[in-house]
This record gives C-alpha cells, sequence and structure tokens, in this order.
C-alpha cells in the first residue's frame, strides 16, 4: 500500500471542498441552476487558440435540460452566469416548451485553446423577471450580418448591432431548419442584400461568409452566395454536387479553388475565409481547399442563392475579418448536435447549501417503465418484509414455547400421557392458523404457539380414541400402535408445512426481482439512446443521467432480493432445527409408550413374549429410521 503523503491530504481535502466552492448563488429569486461546462476539446474539436466574444449555441432538450415546464413564458427568465457573478449576453432564438425544445445563443467573452473547463451558469425559474433576451449583443464587433430565418419573416433580418436586412427575397421559410427555421430556395431567385460600409472587405482585415447549407439534388452551375461590387466578386459556386470558391479582382484576375464534393440530403457548414493573399474553403470546420488571390477593398452588395441554387439554408453569416480555422472549426462543432461542446451539469435548486443531492437526480432522471418496475420491486419488498418478520416472529415463538413444552414433558409420567394435553377453543384455533396473529395477539399460557405440542396433541388425541383416555391400561396392538405413529408422523408433516408456508414468497422475491430490475434498466437504456438517436446529442451529461436512472430499477430489485436472501437461508436453518426437534420429540413419544408396554407386559400374564419381541423390534426399527433420516 502506498504511503499516504501530506501533499495527497491536502488534494483530497481541496477536492471534498470544490463542490461547496461552487454553490455561491447569484440571485435568489431564481429557483434552479445548472452548471454548464464548454469543453473545446471535445469530439476532436482541439481549439488551440483563444478565442474573444464567440456565440455559442446550445440546444435545449429532454436529454440535457428537463425542466421546461418551470421556464417563464418565451424561456425570458433564462440568465447566463460566469462564476455566478458576471451576466452573460444571450438571444433566446427559440422556446418550445410543449416539444421540450430550446435554442439560445451565449456569448462568451473567452473560450481558451487547449483548455477544457471553461464553465458558466444557466439560471431559470423567475417567472416575473422581464425579458433579457438581446440578439444584437452575442455578437463580436466583426459580426457584420447574421440571417436565423426566423418563422413569419418577409424579409429576413439581420440580427447583428449593424441591421443590414435584406431588402429583397424569394425564399420561403421551412420551419424545419438545421438551427430553428431556415431558408428554402427554388432556383428562381434568392435573396439581396445592398453593399453597406458594414460588409465592406478590406486586404487587411480579410472577409468571412459561413452558412449550413442542404443540397437533395445535382445544382447546374448554381451561386450560393455572391459579393460583388463593380468588376470584382467573392463567390461560392456549385456545380454537380461539388462546390468551390471563386475570385475575381478589378483586374480582371480570376483564382477557384478545386472543386469539393459534398452529400447529398444532408446539412453541412460551409464557409469561406477571404485573406490577403489567400483564398481558402471550409467544410464542416476543416479547410479542404485554398488558392492564392491578391484580395482588394470593396464595399460588395450581396446576392444569397441568385442564380439558379435549389436547396435549403440556415444561419447564413458575414463577418469583416477573416476568421481563423479554430474559429470556424469551433462554430461547426458547437452549432452541431453530433459534436456538442458543451456538458451540461445536474440542475440545483437554490436550497442546495450542500451540493446536489444525488439521489434526487436519479429520481428525476427516471421514465414512466423504471417507475414501474420500481413499483413492482416495492410490492415485492413489501411482502417480503411482511413474510420475513411474521415468519421470524413465529419462529422466535416457537421455540421459546418448545422449551416450555419439553421442559414440563420430560416430568410426565408414562401412566398418564396426556397430563399436558388441553383442546383449544374455536377463537385459539382461528388465530393460531395466522402465524402473525398467532405470535403478536395468540395466547401462549399452554404451549399453543409450540409445533412439538401440536404434535403431542395429536398423539395423544390418538390414544384417546383407542383406550377412550391417554392412560395406557389395555394391551397397545401392534395395529394400534402403527396408527398412533402414522399420526404423529402426519402431525409432523402439517406442522412443517405451516413453518414452510409463504417461503415460496421469499423466493420469488430472490429469483424474481433482479430480473425485474434488470428489465427496468434495460428499457431506460433502450429510451436513453432513442433520445440521443432523436436529439444527437451525444455528450456524456445527456446520457449520464437516463443511464443512471435505468441502474436504479437494478438496484432497486437487488434492494428487494438481497434481504429476502439472507432471511430465507436463516429462517430456512431455523425451521429445519424445529422440524428436527419435531422428530426426535416423536421417537421420544414413541419410546415412552414403549416404555409404558414393556411395564404392563412384566405384569399381565396374558401377554406373549412373541409380542413383545414383535413390538420391541417395531420401536427399535422407527428409532433407527428416524436416526438415519436425521444424520
Amino acid at each position: 500500500m502506498k504511503k499516504i503523503t501530506y501533499k495527497s491530504l491536502k488534494l483530497g481535502l481541496i477536492l471534498l471542498l470544490l463542490p461547496t466552492v461552487a454553490l455561491a448563488w447569484w440571485n435568489s429569486d431564481w429557483s434552479s441552476r445548472k452548471p454548464l461546462t464548454l469543453d473545446a476539446g471535445a469530439t476532436g474539436a482541439d481549439i488551440q487558440e483563444t478565442l474573444n466574444d464567440f456565440p455559442l449555441l446550445l440546444r435545449l432538450h429532454t436529454g440535457n435540460f428537463g425542466y421546461f415546464t418551470e421556464l417563464a413564458e418565451n424561456g425570458k427568465d433564462l440568465r447566463f452566469m460566469l462564476d455566478d457573478k458576471t451576466a452573460l449576453k444571450h438571444h433566446v432564438e427559440k422556446v418550445d416548451a410543449l416539444a421540450e425544445l430550446g435554442l439560445v445563443w451565449v456569448k462568451l467573452p473567452t473560450v481558451r485553446g487547449g483548455v477544457s473547463a471553461d464553465s458558466f451558469s444557466l439560471y431559470y425559474g423567475n417567472a416575473k423577471v422581464a425579458d433579457a433576451s438581446d440578439p444584437k449583443g452575442i455578437f463580436d464587433v466583426n459580426q457584420a450580418l447574421a440571417f436565423h430565418f426566423n418563422e413569419g419573416e418577409i424579409l429576413p433580418q439581420d440580427a447583428t448591432a449593424y441591421a443590414v436586412h435584406a431588402t429583397a427575397s424569394k425564399a420561403s421559410i421551412d420551419p424545419a431548419g438545421w438551427i430553428g427555421a431556415a431558408a428554402k430556395f427554388d432556383g428562381q431567385g434568392g435573396i439581396s442584400v445592398a453593399a453597406n460600409p458594414a460588409l465592406a472587405m478590406t486586404p487587411d482585415s480579410g472577409w468571412t461568409f459561413n452558412t449550413w447549407a442542404k443540397i437533395d439534388q445535382p445544382q447546374q452551375n448554381a451561386v450560393l452566395v455572391q459579393a460583388k461590387d463593380a468588376a470584382a466578386r467573392l463567390e461560392l459556386v456549385v456545380q454537380d454536387s461539388a462546390i468551390s470558391a471563386r475570385y475575381q479582382g478589378a483586374d480582371g484576375f480570376v483564382a477557384q479553388t478545386s472543386p469539393v464534393t459534398m452529400t447529398l440530403s444532408q446539412w453541412q457548414h460551409i464557409a469561406v475565409v477571404a485573406q490577403k493573399d489567400k483564398l481558402a474553403l471550409y467544410l464542416n470546420g476543416q479547410q479542404v481547399a485554398d488558392t492564392s488571390i491578391q484580395l482588394a477593398a470593396m464595399n460588395p452588395a450581396v446576392a444569397i442563392a441568385e442564380q439558379g441554387f435549389i436547396g435549403l439554408l440556415d444561419e447564413v453569416q458575414i463577418a469583416k475579418q477573416a476568421r481563423s480555422p479554430d474559429w470556424i472549426k469551433l462554430q461547426f462543432r458547437s452549432q452541431s448536435p453530433d459534436f456538442t461542446v458543451v456538458n451540461f451539469g445536474q440542475d440545483e435548486s437554490g436550497g442546495d447549501a450542500e451540493g446536489p443531492n444525488y439521489f434526487v437526480i436519479i429520481l428525476q432522471s427516471l421514465t414512466v417503465d423504471g417507475w414501474v418496475v420500481i413499483a413492482l420491486c416495492g410490492v415485492m419488498f413489501v411482502i417480503s418484509l411482511l413474510v420475513m418478520i411474521g415468519k421470524g416472529l413465529a419462529l422466535k415463538r416457537a421455540t421459546k414455547d418448545n422449551a416450555a413444552f419439553l421442559e414440563q414433558y420430560r416430568n410426565v409420567n408414562a401412566s398418564n400421557l396426556g397430563a399436558l394435553d388441553r383442546d383449544e377453543s374455536e377463537d385459539e384455533q382461528e388465530i393460531g392458523d395466522s402465524e402473525f396473529l398467532s405470535s403478536i395477539i395468540g395466547k401462549h399460557d399452554h404451549f399453543q404457539g409450540s409445533p412439538i405440542y401440536h404434535v403431542y396433541h395429536a398423539g395423544v388425541h390418538e390414544l384417546k380414541n383407542n383406550f377412550g383416555s391417554s392412560d395406557i391400561n389395555t394391551v397397545l396392538t401392534p395395529e394400534a400402535l402403527n396408527l398412533v405413529r402414522t399420526r404423529l408422523d402426519a402431525a409432523v408433516v402439517r406442522e412443517s408445512q405451516k413453518l414452510n408456508k409463504n417461503m415460496v414468497l421469499l423466493t420469488i422475491a430472490i429469483s424474481g426481482g433482479p430480473f425485474l430490475g434488470l428489465l427496468g434498466t434495460v428499457m431506460g437504456v433502450m429510451i436513453t439512446f432513442a433520445v440521443i438517436a432523436a436529439t444527437g446529442d451525444v455528450n456524456i451529461n445527456s446520457i449520464a443521467p437516463g443511464i443512471s436512472g435505468a441502474l436504479a430499477a437494478t438496484v432497486a430489485g437487488l434492494a428487494v432480493a438481497i434481504p429476502a436472501l439472507f432471511a430465507y437461508n436463516y429462517l430456512l436453518t431455523q425451521i429445519k432445527d424445529v422440524t428436527a426437534d419435531m422428530h426426535v420429540f416423536t421417537d421420544e413419544f414413541l419410546a415412552m409408550i414403549s416404555k409404558r408396554i414393556a411395564d404392563r407386559q412384566r405384569g399381565d400374564a396374558g401377554l406373549t413374549v412373541a409380542f413383545t419381541d414383535e413390538f420391541i423390534n417395531i420401536i427399535a426399527e422407527r428409532i433407527a429410521q428416524k436416526q438415519g433420516a436425521q444424520s
């Protein structure tokens, strides 16, 4: 074993204190919060550059946010805090509480390259607060245009502070876009944006265009975007299913990147970056082609999908700056549900002064099928508990009453075997049918809880039937002795059945509980993966709650089976001991009858030696059988 050092103890204390450090609550008017962590290195993003004022898209759904019913109308109560002190600007593009979907943009002051722990918090749960959504505040000063294509827009509206709105549009709005709604083009015209100083292109700063595109069929020399100022132009051209970037200078110089094949019927992120001496084409966050240019300054008008483009565009953006490869890569990763870079922590309430209650979190993550399985396990546990308690009390009472009866029985004279016998009343018989009631409220003034006494009672009752009393004053024939023995054996069997009554319920709990819990776990895992498939969110924080909730069903099954297993084995051992005592008593009872017969033989001239030998052989054979069964 490694030696525990002072440094390791110090580190352990720091780790224990970490949850407490993060508990500072920003504002008590908000009832709940969810910690968020931006992992710039997640799923291969590998961002190395520090990015400033980055607009991060958060996709809220049931996989990572299960409290849409607690949100105020249109998510107006959403707030994002850095270190629970500094408010972050955000824009709620869409919140659909009924469909449990939300699209929210958050402006992060810095995204540190190579660091996977840029944390901030989402606060919610304040129905009285005013809406703080700020669509213009989520972009930096270099963002010149951003079309979200909101439903109901006739002309696309620029979401940036520059307000460079479209001047004409022949696109229709398709509500089922990549990020909310999207613009749909049929090849008959697109969107026009007039020249504006915000869209100016300079060699020193560069220029960036990016969008999400989906084409379902090959294009014939379609122009996805064109920025044109007199003879100079920069454009993205789609031929068949391949896309390329082309630049034409005012002096007639033309440069074009090599064409890159796109995947039909699939949303893809496209970006073109113009720098002083280079034109680069990006597809899905990766640079796929480039060419050398001499970028000239121009103040272009922009035409989006004006020439023959058929397909869908979403989130069209223009920046008057050449965005870095890391920026484009993180933009693609953060806006794609297949490659999320945000880890959603567990929800906390304002009263969580001691950190998150993980048990509550697991219960909140349970699906309906999980609750059904746990409810069934709960019923099995209650039944098992009643059996364990009732059987335990009954065996304890049986052991005590057996001891009391045997103590007095050993002082009984063979000539008066029925001295301890007494008939039970009807009330005592009814209560005696229930072990639990007999142990709790039954009378125990005459060994009523003793199985051995009940065997004794059956034997004495048979003797009375043969002799008219329990006194053996006449010769007992072999047939009569065999009948007494049979009655004793039958009484032992009946008492054993009573002792083993309901034990099968424990075996059902032992074998059925784990399988029932496993069924709930498998169904919960299936539902979790179905949600992942539907939403595309594959980060660990979206999977973990569902898996933990599913595993709770297995825990419930084991919680039923384990106590039942221990109790069953213990009770079964006790039952075997009591049963063995009954067999031993049967032998003793028959031996006492044998002794009485032997005494009568010595005083009775009519009793033949042959009969005595036969009787003794029967008793000896019976005792040998009992001893063999016990061994």
